[in-house]
């Protein structure tokens, strides 16, 4: 039965890595350690999969499994330029890639499509952003040539001879639940396109604070969060705005390069001078002084599904920060799905300082896994978050701890367990 269950059903293999880094709740991947192409990371994308595809300023692209790194640049690949700056990944799997003066590329995985102004009807060879539709058009923003849709056939260009876009230099996109297009540009404001209409958001009419727009992100509720060129966050309901500065709240620079939402709806922020998390009332800063970030001017934040936060810095690298510790995740060639909860015994038991703990999630669940002394004292919450179904392995680093008997303990909402371990 197990062998045809395994045939079709997806096995999730989990590991939580505390050996990467001093902080276990940092990992830093760059060009001595890995096989990152180059330091400065300018976008970093997720696939279903959970593949990383990270591009980067000169080095090309590069996708990371977990384990292995495959690196595509002009010599080995069809990737038209070194510089890549925005990376989308489209239902089918096909990763769109936006680049520096080499136009916009897909990558089915196998062949390589580029689209420039000479063999299509993108009007820029400078992509700056990309974002897709609900129908599958790619929404292309260009530095000079405006904002160009594409539906696979067909393109249609939209600047400011023929539209209401304010400005040909188009810096960051966003598409909300409803269709409506976020336009940000280089001076000209903010514009919301809904198919029909435009409506243009600038200093003068609205609550915007700067003209020069860096990134949108839209958060669960509708919100559109703004990050500008010196002038901070700005946050959007359709009504009210809501601005942050680093003068009236916690933000630590007001120049803005990032934004990504995590599950939980915490807006994690890349500035030039760290990296904040801002949970609607509470703020948190991450700088090389008080973590492991090896770069304060942060470029790029993609979250993967286990709420790893992938970001990417101008000399540091790569770094993955989650609290609690980085999850890793694997995939085997055996897929199982657990029938029941379950947890294993360690293994190896006595552990010296290392050991490894397997316990199955047979539905989605908040799963804690913690470890107590003999006098049943909290001295370690290893995993507390949501699980997908699965099995999954943990490796346990006990080396900051004294040597003796310790027991390790599963809890969700419906099962709990605990194993003793030496």
């Amino acid at each position: 039965m197990a062998g045809k269950i395994s045939s079709w059903l997806f096995f999730i293999f989990l590991v939580l890595n505390f050996l990467f880094a001093q902080n276990p709740e940092w990992v830093v991947y760059n060009t001595s350690n890995s096989g990152l192409p180059d330091n400065f990371v300018r976008s970093i994308a997720v696939d279903p999969q959970g593949n990383k595809w990270i591009g980067t300023y000169g080095g090309g692209l590069a996708k990371f499994d977990g384990v292995n790194w495959t690196v595509y640049n002009r010599s080995n690949s069809g990737l038209p330029s070194g510089v890549v700056t925005a990376i989308v990944i489209d239902s089918q799997g096909n990763k769109w890639i936006a680049t520096d003066w080499g136009g916009l590329a897909r990558f089915d995985g196998v062949k390589w499509t580029v689209y420039n102004i000479l063999n299509s009807g993108l009007p820029s060879d400078v992509v700056t952003a990309i974002a897709i539709d609900g129908e599958g058009n790619k929404w292309i923003a260009t530095y000079g040539g405006g904002l160009a849709k594409f539906d696979g056939a067909n393109w249609t260009v939209y600047n400011t001879s023929n539209s209401g876009l304010p400005h040909n230099y188009v810096t960051a996109l966003a598409i909300d639940s409803y269709g409506n297009k976020w336009i940000g540009t280089l001076e000209g404001g903010l514009a919301k396109f809904d198919g029909a209409n435009w409506t243009v958001y600038n200093r003068s009419n609205s609550g915007l604070p700067s003209d020069s727009i860096e990134i949108i992100a839209i958060d669960g509720l509708g919100n559109t969060w703004i990050g500008t060129e010196g002038r901070g966050l700005a946050k959007f309901d359709g009504t009210n705005w809501t601005v942050y500065n680093t003068s009236n709240s916690g933000l630590p620079s007001n120049y803005v390069r990032a934004i990504a939402i995590d599950s939980y709806g915490n807006k994690w922020i890349g500035t030039v001078v760290g990296l904040a998390k801002f949970d609607g009332l509470n703020w948190t800063v991450y700088n090389r002084s008080n973590s492991g970030l090896p770069d304060d001017y942060v470029r790029a934040i993609a979250i993967d599904s286990y709420g790893n936060k992938w970001i990417g810095t101008d000399v540091g690298g790569v770094a993955v920060y989650r609290e609690g510790g980085v999850l890793d995740v694997y995939e085997k060639e055996e897929k199982i799905i657990p029938r029941k909860f379950s947890l294993y015994q360690n293994y190896p038991n006595p552990f010296n300082p290392e050991t490894v703990i397997e316990f199955d999630i047979p539905e989605v669940s908040n799963v804690k896994l913690e470890v107590y002394d003999v006098l049943g004292r909290k001295v370690k919450t290893i995993l507390d978050d949501r699980l997908e179904v699965g099995r999954y392995r943990v490796r346990f680093d006990g080396g900051d701890l004294p040597s003796g008997v310790y027991f390790y303990s599963l809890i969700t909402n419906k099962f709990s367990s605990v194993k003793k371990m030496v």
